[in-house]
């Protein structure tokens, strides 16, 4: 089906984890990355969502991208996905069957971006969550500050393993959903 995709996706380059200022061409990169996947599968919407996503909000810098997927066409995205030059997350799969993450870099005016795309279906309470957390980031600019503050509390206490940073950060991202 995909036999004329080429490989545009670079290798992911593991780092340890960071709290960065924001850097607004991380939403470019998204557009671009969104685009590639919706050109070849016009039936998923890839989505920008986690820190990047939103003005002013500090963090890792990695450009996340929710790609939700309808009922059977997992196999399909999946395929499209390696054939454009992402990898399989080096660390643990999420736990559920039906969400995958995948990685790679991408290139962008001098700088190579991380980007993570949270595959799972389109109506998972996941997708769903990660939704409503960038929605709840985008419309309170001082629960951005506490997210931040959190964020980078976590990097002065010497946490520098993305496993570690991302199980802490999730507590308070929890605690804020209910």
């Amino acid at each position: 089906m995909f036999e004329s995709v080429k490989t545009v996706i670079s290798p992911y380059v593991s780092r340890g984890a960071v709290c960065q200022g924001y850097d607004p061409r991380a939403a470019d990169v998204a557009r671009e990355i969104a685009a590639l996947v919706y050109d070849h599968l016009p039936q998923i919407r890839p989505e920008h969502v986690g820190s990047t996503a939103v003005p002013g909000c500090d963090g890792t810098g990695v450009v996340d991208l929710l790609v939700p997927v309808p009922d059977g066409a997992m196999e399909t995205v999946e395929e499209l996905l390696d054939r454009l030059g992402f990898q399989r997350h080096a660390g643990p799969e999420p736990s559920a069957e039906d969400r995958l993450l995948r990685v790679g870099s991408w290139a962008y005016e001098g700088q190579t971006f991380l980007v993570h795309l949270h595959v799972m279906g389109a109506n998972s309470p996941a997708a769903d969550e990660m939704r409503f957390f960038r929605a709840c980031l985008k419309a309170d600019a001082e629960l951005v500050k506490a997210y931040v503050a959190r964020k980078r509390e976590i990097i002065a206490a010497g946490v520098t393993d993305c496993g570690e940073y991302c199980q802490r950060k999730g507590e308070f991202i929890r605690a804020m959903l209910g």
